[in-house]
């Protein structure tokens, strides 16, 4: 089986390669990332479509364009959910993302250790 050199034994080519590798390791993680939020929010979009397409179909034909449109109250409540959904997947760059908040506490560890 073979062993992975120690730090000692690599070169400095070696050592970037490897570095290398493992950055691509990490960036395509976070594109997996990205993509199943994106995947997630596409498919409830389609559920969304359907069910609500469903409730007007329902509403329609049931008690008709002349009555209360009861239907838009689930629309509403939850097109604001999909809405936070989409401005997920699509339009932050992690605002609220743990790897953030972990890099963000790394460095007031590493202000404190070089503070004391």
């Amino acid at each position: 089986m073979p062993t992975e050199p120690n730090e000692e034994e690599l070169s400095p080519q070696e050592s970037l390669k490897l570095i290398g590798k493992m950055m691509d390791k990490v960036q395509d993680e976070a594109l997996w990332k990205i993509a199943k939020k994106r995947s997630a929010f596409k498919l409830v979009l389609i559920i969304y479509l359907v069910i609500n397409g469903f409730l007007v179909g329902l509403w329609y034909f049931t008690t008709g364009p002349q009555s209360y449109f009861w239907p838009a109250w689930c629309m509403l409540g939850w097109g604001f959910g999909l809405i936070f959904q989409f401005i997920d997947a699509y339009v932050t760059n992690g605002i609220f993302s743990e790897d953030k908040e972990f890099e963000k506490l790394k460095r007031r560890e590493k202000q404190k250790i070089n503070k004391s």
